[in-house]
This record gives C-alpha cells, sequence and structure tokens, in this order.
C-alpha cells in the first residue's frame, strides 16, 4: 500500500482488502510460530508439543491480549523461541523424577513451568503499576538481559548443527533462501524470510524425495487439538525443578515484550506504554502464556515481525491483526495440516536452526551494544562473566536437595540467577531505563 497518511480504522477499505491485510499478518508470524514446535519434536530435544495446540494458542492468545488492552494494541502473540532452551533442558533431564520418564510427561511438567512463567508477568505488571517502570527495570538492566539472551542462543547451537549434519546440502540450501530474502528481498517477502526457508527447501526435499508423506496421507483434514481429543495428557504438572528451569526464561521474554511494546509505539504513533498501560500489555501477555502452558502449548511473545507489516502497510488498526489471529484458529483444526508440516526433514530443520539461533545470540549482542553497556567498568565485566560462565559451563545443570525434594537449575536458571543477584548486590548501578528512548525503544527481537 502506498497511501501517505497510515490508515487507522481499516473498514474504510472495505472487507475483501481487511481479509488479505488479516491474511499477511498471519503469514508473517506462521513461519516462527509452527517452528517452535518443530524443533521441540525434533530428535535433538524431544517433546511432543502440538502443532494444532501451538497455532491455537497463538491465536487465542492475540485475542485474550487485545481484550487486556483494550482492543488498542495492533500486536500478535506467537510461541517464544526463548523458551527452546528450556524445552531442551527438560529433555535432558535424567535425574529425579525425571529419570526414564516418558518425553510426553516431560512436557507436562515443561508446561507447568511455563505457567508460572505466565504468572511470573503479573506479577511485574503489579509491580510496574505500584512502583513504576523505571523503577522495575533498574534490576534488570541490559548487562543482565544481554548475556542471558547471549547464552541461550549459544545452549541451542549443537541441536543446529546435529540436525543440519543428516543432510548439509538441504540444510544449506533452507540457510541460502533465508540469507538472500532476508538481504535482498522486498517487501513482504523480507517480512517473512523463514517461512519462505522452510517452504523453499521442502519443495526440494519433495522433489529430491526426502519426505515421508505416510502421516499426511493418513491424517484426517478436519480434528480437533491433543489437548482437546485427550484432555488428561495435556494438563500441566509442577514439579520445583521444572519451574526453575522454565520460568526464569520469562525475564528475556519480559525484556522482548517491553522492547516490542516500545517499537511497536515508534511504529503507530501512539505511546503504548502509557495507554493503555505497560501494565495491560504484560498481563495480556502473562494470560495468553500461562493459558496455554497449562493445557500443552509454548509459551507465548509479541512478535516483531508483525511489526514489520505494521510498517509496510501502514494499516494500523488491531482489527486486521485479529483476523490472522482467527486464521491461526481456523488452521489448528486441521490434523492433515499439522501432518504436513511435521512431515519437515531434520536437514531443514538444521539449516533454519543455524541461522535463528545464532541470531537470538546476535540480538543478545545487539542488545548490550545498543544500550551502550560500559565493559571497561569492572562491574558490568563481573556480572557478564559471570552469566556467560553460569550459562554453558553448567552444561548438566545443578542438582540438590531440599526437604526431600531433588532439585535441579539448568544452567541458564543459575545464570538469570546470578546476573539478577549480582547486579542488585554490586555498587554501582547507573542503568536508568527510559533515559535514552532511542535505545530502550529498540526491538530486541524475537526469540
Amino acid at each position: 500500500m502506498n497511501q501517505n497518511e497510515p490508515i487507522r480504522d481499516a473498514r474504510q477499505l472495505g472487507v475483501p482488502k481487511m481479509l488479505i491485510l488479516g491474511l499477511q499478518h498471519m503469514f508473517a508470524m506462521f513461519g516462527a510460530t509452527i517452528l517452535v514446535p518443530i524443533l521441540v519434536n525434533s530428535q535433538e530435544f524431544p517433546l511432543p508439543l502440538s502443532i494444532q495446540t501451538t497455532l491455537f494458542f497463538a491465536g487465542l492468545g492475540t485475542l485474550v491480549f487485545h481484550v487486556c488492552t483494550k482492543l488498542k494494541v495492533p500486536a500478535f502473540l506467537g510461541s517464544s523461541f526463548a523458551f527452546l532452551g528450556g524445552f531442551a533442558a527438560m529433555g535432558a533431564m535424567n535425574t529425579g523424577i525425571y529419570a526414564n520418564m516418558a518425553p510426553a510427561e516431560k512436557l507436562q511438567y515443561a508446561c507447568g513451568g511455563i505457567v508460572v512463567a505466565g504468572l511470573l508477568y503479573l506479577v511485574l505488571a503489579l509491580l510496574v503499576k505500584v512502583v513504576g517502570v523505571h523503577k522495575v527495570m533498574r534490576f534488570l538492566p541490559p548487562v543482565v538481559t544481554g548475556p542471558i539472551i547471549i547464552c541461550i542462543g549459544l545452549n541451542l547451537a549443537p541441536s543446529a548443527v546435529s540436525n543440519a549434519s543428516t543432510c548439509w546440502w538441504l540444510a544449506l540450501v533452507a540457510m541460502a533462501i533465508i540469507i538472500v530474502c532476508n538481504i535482498w528481498g522486498k517487501g513482504m517477502i523480507k517480512i517473512i524470510p523463514i517461512l519462505l526457508g522452510v517452504v523453499g527447501a521442502y519443495i526440494v526435499a519433495v522433489i529430491t524425495k526426502q519426505v515421508d508423506f505416510t502421516s499426511v496421507k493418513e491424517a484426517a483434514w478436519f480434528g480437533f487439538q491433543p489437548f482437546i481429543n485427550d484432555f488428561g495428557g495435556s494438563v500441566a504438572k509442577f514439579d520445583v525443578s521444572a519451574v526453575l528451569v522454565m520460568a526464569p526464561i520469562a525475564i528475556a521474554s519480559m525484556m522482548e515484550h517491553i522492547g516490542d511494546m516500545s517499537a511497536i509505539s515508534a511504529t503507530v504513533g501512539e505511546n503504548f506504554l502509557d495507554n493503555p498501560g505497560l501494565h495491560r500489555t504484560l498481563i495480556g501477555d502473562g494470560i495468553a502464556t500461562a493459558m496455554a502452558g497449562l493445557v500443552g502449548g509454548p509459551a507465548n511473545t509479541t512478535y516483531g515481525e508483525n511489526t514489520g507489516v505494521l510498517v509496510l502497510s501502514r494499516v494500523y488498526d488491531p482489527k486486521v491483526v485479529r483476523l490472522a489471529a482467527i486464521y491461526a484458529l481456523v488452521l489448528s483444526f486441521s490434523p492433515k495440516f499439522a501432518a504436513v508440516i511435521g512431515s519437515l526433514p531434520s536437514a531443514i530443520i538444521g539449516g533454519v536452526s543455524f541461522i535463528l539461533y545464532g541470531m537470538i545470540s546476535s540480538i543478545g549482542v545487539r542488545n548490550v551494544v545498543e544500550n551502550k553497556v560500559d565493559f571497561t567498568n569492572s562491574r558490568n565485566l563481573i556480572i557478564a562473566a559471570v552469566i556467560l560462565v553460569c550459562g554453558l559451563g553448567f552444561s548438566s545443570g545443578l542438582t540438590f536437595n531440599v526437604g526431600g525434594a531433588s532439585i535441579t537449575l539448568t544452567g541458564l536458571a543459575i545464570a538469570a540467577i546470578a546476573g539478577i543477584a549480582l547486579n542488585a548486590i554490586l555498587p554501582g548501578n547507573d542503568y536508568e531505563f527510559g533515559k535514552d528512548d532511542s535505545h530502550d525503544s529498540a526491538n530486541l527481537g524475537k526469540y
């Protein structure tokens, strides 16, 4: 669209154009949203996270978010990549109650941790409402969040190599398409490079007969999500170890949320941090995440891709984003569609992961650089150093007993706890959220 003035009420375009704009938003989020269950189902994790359930709660979570924010914020909520490290850690846990536990049950405990992570959003929302965003963010400066994000990407790197090694040339095809679309693509092509990389490489895989369509042929066109068909098998379970694995990751996703809200505000020209308020957007994201985790879905997060669509289309009406949410809900009722997605060769997943996991760590670096963290300051250097060593060094986690219960902390959980504690204890914290809007408003990316 080429209009000079942005459109804030899409009804003036007519229903057909509104439907197309909603479809564009769905395509923007689609590749990344379905990639989360694809990765979690891979042999490197592996946990049986459902594509249908993921799409269902992406759509439903977005609608809940819009209700919580008084229908004012044009944001889409899709599955969060920040929690991939947590899923990987849960899949690898083999101590205490997790010894010889079936993957499906491990997923239930992982989802219990996601529920708690969603509730942490509500805690932060309450703190923001009571004491103000500036005081809360003093405990979560870029010197803490940046290195944690870096660790998330680096911890996932071995799984990318393992998947890609099943067929290197096919993985390179996926990587090449993503790179070309992202660097030289125009318009919508530049917005959805991950989706195009998956689709393009999948077509090549079909042509070279590397795809098994058996499950696709057997799947029905219409069917309910697993949490409806087998409700008892998908309800979250709670354990201290699982909570300590998953919940601390909410620190990174909450920082992403704040960055995305700032970016959307800057794009649309309205201060959504003030009206409807950051506390309301956090509540919407938190409820959507807890609701998904409760019945077997991944954590949700605000999506930067859809902010890119807002820039591209200059249509700022939240109604078109809600249309995309409805499309996602409709697709979630098709097992055949989920089976097509599930037939992706591991090499394609590896190729996409090569780019994606590296970008997660790069976003952490960007977070540090854009906020001008001074590493000539010994305080900052020590905090970042401890976080990085804890996040990467405790590869098997740390297991200990409390009151007869076995508790396991993953490297990421240890890193988050150590970073927040050191930042609170060591003197000289000079970070002030909002001091430079150009930095705090930066879109921290999607993990």
